[in-house]
């Protein structure tokens, strides 16, 4: 008999302990092959007796599957992720697998060390938020090689991916259409607008115009702003570019920048919008210093249900997103792909929930 602790158990132990072959054992303990049910419990059982933890990378080189998926998030530090991040690895772990998660830091230059690590690592499949949403050659290699890949929160443009992403542009659409509900007529937008292949600020507002922009194949920012275009369009109201905050990047400092040039215009907006949870946070340190009280002096409708939003008085409204089911989603077509499931590549888009917590007035006098 083995003893535990010895040093490490291996097969050959397993299969002495259970007076069956090696290679009997190893089909057994790497689920490959046949064996009879007798065989199978008699080697499990005696597997369990000593101790024996299966080499699964050994065990993937056999059977090709390692168990395990690959994740790169764009930011592990935010609540949005983190939520995310939940999901996918509940289901996994209900289906046996384990999860692998990197980080980006929303650049191309990491995710692609990322991607690299994950596949040298065999995961059987990947789980990512793209930075690249036109090229991402490396995404389209991996699929190529026939790793799956499910994208989440944004798409790449003809890749062979399934994906899983918040509705945006109809939420942004709706939460716009309440602020014009109640009467506002100068409503101020600020988002992360980093990237868009195509030009500027006017360059997509032209292309929505003409009808020319795929709301699909844009990033989360850009489809919150198609949202807000569509809202005034449909209200019959022009938009006043002024009111259109444009941050550039992902910063803090940078969206507190652009809401205080915003809402120090001679005509200042009289509600705002906030794209996501970073800006909404660098917004409401603006309002704060500026002196003005939402929502007597500023509507405020903020896309991100973060926990200080809950414990103002009032409460912020905001556009909810149902990350954990995001994650969820996600996690269940990888392990579909993984199985081998075919057909054609799914786009899903799951609908956010709208927290009404008092932060909409009709606009008061400037």
């Amino acid at each position: 008999m083995a003893d535990r602790g010895t040093g490490k158990i291996t097969i050959a132990d397993v299969a002495k302990r259970a007076g069956v072959s090696t290679a009997t054992a190893g089909r057994v303990l790497g689920g490959y092959g046949y064996s009879r049910q007798e065989i199978k419990d008699k080697v499990r059982q005696a597997a369990d007796e000593l101790g024996y933890r299966p080499n699964l990378l050994a065990r993937g080189l056999i059977t090709g599957k390692t168990k395990t998926i690959g994740v790169v998030a764009g930011d592990i530090q935010s609540p949005f992720y983190a939520s995310i991040l939940r999901g996918i690895a509940d289901v996994a772990r209900n289906a046996g697998f384990g999860v692998l998660l990197t980080n980006s830091d929303e650049r191309l230059d990491r995710e692609l060390e990322a991607v690299q690590l994950l596949r040298e690592k065999q995961v059987d499949g990947l789980i990512i938020a793209p930075c690249d949403p036109v090229a991402s050659p490396h995404l389209h290699a991996a699929i190529h090689d026939g790793c799956p890949v499910v994208l989440i929160d944004r798409i790449v443009e003809n890749l062979d991916a399934d994906s899983v992403a918040v509705d945006n542009r109809t939420a942004s659409r709706d939460a716009i259409g309440r602020l014009i509900a109640a009467g506002h007529r100068r409503i101020g937008l600020v988002a992360e607008l980093e990237r868009w292949q195509r030009g500027g600020l006017d360059q997509f507002m032209d292309a929505l115009e003409n009808g020319s922009i795929d709301p699909l194949a844009l990033f989360p920012s850009w489809q919150r702003l198609y949202g807000y275009l569509e809202a005034h369009r449909d209200a019959g109201l022009p938009v006043d570019r002024a009111l259109i905050g444009r941050v550039g990047i992902y910063s803090a400092d940078a969206a507190r920048m652009e809401t205080r040039r915003m809402l120090q215009l001679p005509e200042r907006p009289t509600a705002l919008f906030t794209a996501d949870g970073l800006m909404s946070a660098a917004a409401m340190e603006v309002i704060t210093t500026l002196n003005l009280h939402v929502p007597t002096d500023l509507s405020l409708i903020c896309f991100d249900d973060l926990d200080w939003m809950s414990f103002l008085k009032p409460g912020i409204t905001a556009v909810v997103q149902p990350l954990t089911e995001i994650g969820e989603t996600a996690a269940r077509l990888i392990l579909a792909r993984i199985e081998g499931e075919d057909g054609e590549r799914r786009h899903l888009a799951v609908q956010p929930a709208f927290a009404e917590r008092g932060s909409i007035a009709a606009p008061g006098p400037l």
